[in-house]
């Protein structure tokens, strides 16, 4: 099972509501099933296709995408890409089965809220849509390795130069930070690691977004993991 480790779930103040856009009838059913049983989640609509999905979401502007990647008109690539283009408030987590890395890596690249496996607990899928409502990523450490591992495959010295341009930025501390999220780690793990509070390592992941021109915390990761310093 995919194992979500982003700290404490956030107490759920409002309706979240979600568009799941799969191109497979039975993916969809189970999820409506699963969030369903959340009072405080609705499912606004559902598309079966990438073009379908990004009209859908454009006309009805959901707070939570749920988006496979590989569907057909059009992949969930393009899709996050047009939706990212028209709309930073909607956010999109990518749904996939994480058999293709390099899909999964462009997809985080291009704005993707974070992502899950399918065979996510429903525990853990009702958490994750409430922390993309709350704009907390949902980077699972479980695949962190692969991802890693994703990025090692695909040497690109600008993009590395770059990586290490933005890190250079950072104070002592919000690198150590950085570090940390590289690495999977909560905020509360975070801050036992550091000796720090929890509230300090929220105010230094702020700063991060900030001075790395990062969204969430899976961008962070990426950042690090491009500029080969994690660990």
């Amino acid at each position: 099972m995919a194992e979500l480790n982003p700290g404490p779930t956030p107490e759920p103040t409002r309706t979240v509501r979600v568009v799941l856009a799969d191109d497979d009838t039975l993916v969809r059913t189970g999820l409506r099933l699963i969030l369903g049983g959340d009072r405080s989640i609705e499912i606004v609509g559902e598309a079966g296709d990438g073009l379908e999905a990004t009209e859908m979401v454009l006309r009805l502007r959901p707070d939570v995408v749920l988006m496979d990647i590989r569907m057909p008109r059009r992949d969930g690539l393009a899709a996050l890409e047009a939706i990212r283009a028209a709309t930073s408030d909607v956010k999109v987590v990518v749904l996939t089965t994480f058999d293709t890395d390099d899909l999964v890596l462009t997809a985080l690249r291009r704005g993707a809220a974070g992502f899950l496996l399918k065979d996510t607990a429903p525990a853990d899928l009702v958490a994750a849509v409430h922390l993309a409502a709350e704009g907390r990523s949902t980077l699972s450490p479980s695949v962190t390795d692969q991802l890693v591992a994703a990025v090692a495959r695909q040497p690109d010295d600008t993009r590395r130069q770059d990586a290490r341009r933005r890190l250079a930025g950072l104070t002592a501390r919000e690198h150590d930070v950085a570090l940390a999220v590289g690495r999977g780690l909560s905020n509360a793990e975070i801050a036992a690691e550091l000796f720090m509070g929890v509230a300090t390592v929220k105010t230094h992941i702020g700063r991060l977004f900030d001075k790395l021109g990062t969204e969430n915390r899976v961008q962070i990761a990426i950042c690090v993991h491009d500029a080969e310093v994690a660990g």
